[in-house]
Parts: structure tokens; C-alpha cells; sequence
């Protein structure tokens, strides 16, 4: 069962911190961005499901994005926006937004707006349930993301940094598939945490070592020369 990918695009980094942690505890994968450029660079990948976009931003207007998303793209749309006037709200479902949420709101009503505009779309992505895709498993090994725990093939628990479980986290996500150190420092960044290509490399080192098995001839972090890294392994919700 997919897990749901929402890319959230708010400039509040306290708003986007809470949501973000929400929305995972619900078993959905988040990618929290903070401007417009940023959502632009990211959205070329088709892995996101759903599109959580904020009206006003530092460098961009929420309706000109929508706008921009519509025109390549089936996306799902929410927009948030502190703006609920009745004309702002009816300018962003004409533009192509399928919902929109005024500000504040409740983080559960969130949930039940993404589950409506999915349903909607289609059968692209499921809500899985919070266990199963909270609890994954990688070639004996368990990572548990709701508690932040890495469980080794002979159940030790092995401790992992924030840094080093953002990581983990992100080649989860994207198993078999090669991430440059670009879009490593989008999907590991933390607020108010600077992060660099060289701290990616560390951590990549770091986590080889803690996820190392005598057993296996090859890493599960492979290096693809000029490109990236590949996380060669297969995962799965723990049974």
C-alpha cells in the first residue's frame, strides 16, 4: 500500500513544523518547503500526491503557483491561507485548487481534507494505516518512524542522530532510486539546522557504518559516481 506524499509549501516555520509532524503521525510523508522557488525546483518530481500550499509567500503568490501547477499537472491542491475572504477562496478553486483551508485550522481537518481531495482524484495513493506505515522493514532491518527507532537484523536497537534519521528516513522513501545531494538536503532539511553537501556526505558515511552486515557482500547505501547515492534495498511495511 503507497504511502501518501504531501509537499507542503508555508513560509511559517512554526506552521510548518507543526503540520508536517501531524501529517507523519498519520503515516504520510511530508517534504516541508518554505518559498515558491523551492516548490518550483521540487515539483518536477511526479513522486508528490498532494500539493499543501500557502497563499502568501516571501518570494511568490499562492494563486500565480497554483496557476503554474495547473498547467502541467493533475496535482491534488489545498491552499492555506490566512485570507478566507469569500473572493480569495473562489479565485483559488477557479484557478485549479481542489480545496481550501483557512487559517488557523485544525491539524485533523487537514487529514480529512487530503483523504476527500485523494479520494477524489483517484486511486494514485491511499491513507495507509498508521502502523503499517510507520514500521517499515529493509533486508532484515526495522525502522520504526513514528518512535525514531532503527531495529538491526538481531533486534538491537541501534542509535541513530536527528541527522542520521532524516536520512534514513529520506532513502526509505526513495528506495532504488538515485538522489543527488541536492535533493538529499531538500528532503533532510531541518528549521534552523544549515546543512551542507559535505554534512550529507558525513551522515551518508555514518549511517553505512551503522547499517554495515558481515553478511551481505554489498552496501545498502551504493555511491553512483557524478550522480548520488541509491538506497539498494526493497521496503516494505513490517509484518
Amino acid at each position: 500500500m503507497p504511502i501518501v506524499h504531501a509537499l507542503l509549501v508555508d513560509d511559517d516555520t512554526e506552521l510548518r513544523v507543526l503540520v508536517a509532524d501531524y501529517l507523519r503521525r498519520y503515516g504520510m510523508q511530508v517534504t516541508a518547503l518554505a518559498s515558491g522557488a523551492a516548490m518550483k525546483r521540487m515539483l518536477p518530481d511526479p513522486a508528490f500526491d498532494v500539493l499543501l500550499l500557502d497563499l502568501m509567500l516571501p518570494d511568490a503568490n499562492g494563486l500565480d503557483l497554483c496557476r503554474w501547477v495547473r498547467a502541467s499537472s493533475n496535482l491534488p491542491i489545498i491552499m492555506l491561507t490566512a485570507q478566507g475572504d469569500p473572493v480569495s477562496r473562489v479565485v483559488g478553486l477557479e484557478l485549479g485548487a481542489d480545496d481550501y483551508l483557512p487559517k488557523p485550522f485544525e491539524p485533523r481537518e487537514l487529514v480529512a481534507r487530503i483523504h476527500a481531495v485523494l479520494r477524489r482524484a483517484g486511486p494514485r495513493a491511499e491513507v495507509p494505516g498508521t502502523e503499517a506505515a510507520t514500521l517499515l522493514q529493509f533486508q532484515g532491518w526495522f525502522l520504526d518512524r513514528l518512535g525514531r527507532q532503527l531495529r538491526s537484523p538481531q533486534r538491537l536497537v541501534v542509535a541513530l542522530s536527528n541527522a542520521e534519521f532524516r536520512l534514513l528516513a529520506a532513502f526509505v522513501d526513495h528506495p532504488r532510486r538515485v538522489l543527488a545531494r541536492d535533493r538529499l538536503l531538500d528532503l533532510t532539511r531541518a528549521p534552523g539546522v544549515e546543512v551542507t553537501d559535505r554534512a550529507i556526505d558525513l551522515a551518508v558515511s555514518r549511517l553505512r557504518q551503522k547499517l554495515a552486515d558481515p553478511g551481505r557482500a554489498a552496501e545498502l547505501i551504493r555511491t553512483v559516481r557524478g550522480e548520488g547515492y541509491v538506497f539498494d534495498a526493497d521496503v516494505e511495511p513490517a509484518r
